[in-house]
């Protein structure tokens, strides 16, 4: 009896937890079929009003078409896919030099790449900026992709860990067949970290969707927008359209939601054997 309270209670806890976590994508997902002249309503009401409309869906047809949201969602899923690509790759190969390599002062420079963690973006953006207009890559995609192929702390800490938890049995049967040390990175052990690369993938790819800052000091040009530049031209000095806010961020959201959905068991199978805890 006392494990099936303790069960029970443990059952109620976890869905008021995942009931509070879910209320603000409950709560922007029923303002999204708004009226606006129903969002400031006293008492606040919870009720779809536009549901009830022969045109429900006009706010998501608006943000899509009229506001070219669509075009948005394919810089944003071009731009994040990209750069998460380069995120993996680099960290990849940075995690296995640090895993598996005699390098002389790797420690040392291990340190150094996972002190970088606790730098804000907002302490290296101007020196960044400036270099990016020195490059002439203002108003294209390039600063937002760039970036990212640069060897990130997260994802090469939690490739090293992996690779260094893998078995040495592989390696050293492709090195008495004169397997050199990038064809063992390339044929043996990249092939086994595919849980850790889905992770890195996943983070990086979540990472560079959500980006603000960077498309708002590099992009100028609207057909270059990406989501979240592009829900920010729904405010103005004077008002805000709250309802299509609202509606183009359902849209933004569900990408996100998808992929850790189709990836989740490798991310948690990525997490576990490289010994992160979320």
């Amino acid at each position: 009896m006392n494990r099936a309270s303790s069960l029970l209670a443990l059952y109620c806890a976890l869905i008021a937890y995942a009931a509070i976590s879910l209320s603000p994508f409950a709560w922007m997902l029923i303002t999204s079929f708004k009226q606006p002249g129903d969002l400031f309503r006293l008492p606040p009401t919870l009720v779809p009003s536009m549901l009830l409309t022969e045109h429900p869906f006009e706010n998501y047809a608006t943000v899509l078409v009229e506001r070219d949201f669509l075009r948005f969602f394919l810089n944003s899923t071009f731009v994040s896919f990209t750069a998460a690509i380069g995120q993996v790759l680099t960290c990849s190969l940075a995690g296995y030099a640090f895993a598996r390599l005699p390098l002389k002062g790797k420690n040392v420079l291990f340190a150094a790449i996972l002190a970088t963690a606790f730098v804000p973006t907002e302490v290296t953006i101007i020196p960044e900026f400036l270099l990016m207009r020195w490059f002439g890559w203002m108003d294209t995609f390039l600063p937002l992709i760039v970036p990212s192929f640069f060897v990130g702390s997260f994802g090469t800490f939690m490739l090293r860990e992996y690779f260094a938890a893998l078995p040495d049995e592989f390696a050293e049967a492709a090195r008495m067949d004169g397997a050199g040390p990038f064809k063992v990175f390339w044929q043996i052990y990249l092939p086994l970290a595919q849980p850790a690369l889905v992770s890195v993938f996943v983070v990086a790819f979540i990472t560079n969707w959500d980006e603000l800052l960077r498309p708002i000091l590099y992009l100028n040009s609207p057909e270059l927008y990406t989501v979240p530049r592009g829900l920010m031209s729904l405010f103005s000095e004077y008002e805000a359209e709250w309802t299509l806010f609202m509606a183009g961020s359902v849209v933004s959201t569900l990408p996100l939601v998808l992929v850790y959905v189709l990836a989740q068991r490798h991310v948690l199978q990525g997490f576990m054997a490289g010994g992160v805890k979320g």
